[in-house]
């Protein structure tokens, strides 16, 4: 029996500053002793909630299923540990795997080579018993293994998501710098929204913001268009309770009204990846795309206007980023009264340039920027 089949529990991975939230999160779906930790979060869930966090998080990034943990202070003692694991219960020869690795304060200093030390263990295991072993993929695996050794003691997981839960799907098309999913997610939650104004994104780019403010409007699952999620090729996966998690979401699923969300951007290429990533989701064909320069439009009023703009990595020179955001405060400030403006800043020493006082500011890391979410209301 594996170590998560004894206890229940798991560790869901999330974005650094956002473990509160997620902890939120895990609890409305179903987790049971939550604790949160750094850039994780433990947590108990049966068999229902376990596939319920998987199919519908907006804000974890993977969910570990710990199958052994021991202590481990050479790689010697990792790989014939490691070894000892039954890994026919989980995937086949036939199947693809890859390892990832962290390790941190331990005596195995090198996170790579403790990767490729499980790895061995784990074809090694295959040949010794099957005559032949499984092929590594390291971009698109049938399972996801993770390593973790943390003051000499590892722990070897099984990933339930089956690689990073942030790809939902939608984003076929994209452009240079996009915001990741699991963030703008958080964004959205950020803002309070709830559809009772309209939604608008004057820099929506490839349409993530969009997308996101989509699927939080209409309860869509996160994990609508994933084709196969990790849980299923564990040993005790129930397709019964799986197939039940899945159509007690979709029958909470609900349409909205034209033209509640909508976005445009200067660049007309922008314009049409963000629909044509838009345009897979359900009730996608409701919101409204435009191509225009945010400063010719007028009258956003009563309004709930959220975005990412550029922030010096897509700006050429600091003239023109500092300009960009002059513009970007005279535009809010004189086009957008009554209503409320949510701009992520990637470089929080523009907040300044935009001349507007913030209600409120939110640390929010993306992309290994150390940004800000900042809130403005606009009497």
């Amino acid at each position: 029996m594996f170590k998560y089949q004894e206890t229940n529990r798991y560790f869901a991975q999330i974005s650094d500053g956002l473990e509160d939230m997620g902890a939120l999160e895990l609890d409305e779906l179903g987790a049971k002793e939550i604790q949160p930790a750094y850039r994780g979060i433990y947590f108990e869930a049966d068999k229902r909630s376990l596939y319920r966090i998987n199919y519908s998080s907006r804000l974890i990034t993977r969910v570990l299923a710990p199958l052994l943990a021991f202590k481990c202070e050479t790689e010697e003692i990792l790989y014939k540990t490691a070894k000892t694991i039954d890994w026919s219960a989980v995937f086949s020869v036939k199947d693809t795997f890859a390892v990832f690795a962290t390790v941190s304060n331990s005596k195995i200093t090198h996170s790579q080579y403790a990767g490729l030390r499980l790895k061995d263990s784990i074809a090694d295991f295959f040949r010794e018993n099957f005559g032949k072993r499984p092929n590594v993929d390291p971009d698109n695996p049938d399972v996801w293994i993770n390593l973790h050794i943390e003051n000499d003691r590892a722990t070897i997981s099984f990933d339930t998501s089956g690689g990073s839960l942030h790809r939902r799907g939608y984003r076929s098309e994209t452009i240079k710098a996009p915001i990741q999913e699991t963030v703008a997610a958080a964004i959205i939650k950020l803002t309070g929204w709830d559809g009772e104004k309209p939604f608008y994104d004057p820099m929506c780019g490839s349409g993530t913001l969009l997308c996101e403010a989509l699927m939080h409007y209409c309860r869509i699952p996160s994990g609508i268009l994933r084709k196969k999620f990790g849980f299923q090729m564990l040993p005790d996966f129930d397709a019964g309770i799986w197939k039940s998690v899945k159509d007690e979401v979709s029958k909470n699923m609900r349409s909205i009204p034209a033209g509640l969300i909508s976005g445009s951007d200067i660049s007309k290429a922008a314009v049409f990846r963000a629909r044509e990533n838009i345009k897979v989701l359900p009730y996608g064909d409701k919101i409204v795309l435009k191509v225009t320069d945010f400063k010719k439009i007028t009258g956003l009023k009563d309004c709930a206007i959220v975005s990412n703009p550029p922030y010096g990595i897509r700006m050429e020179s600091k003239d023109g980023i500092e300009n960009f955001y002059k513009f970007l405060g005279d535009f809010l400030k004189q086009q957008c009264k009554g209503s409320s403006a949510y701009i992520y800043f990637g470089n929080r020493e523009l907040i300044k340039k935009t001349g507007l006082k913030p209600s409120w500011k939110k640390p929010l890391a993306s992309g290994g920027l150390d940004g800000r979410f900042v809130k403005y209301e606009l009497y």
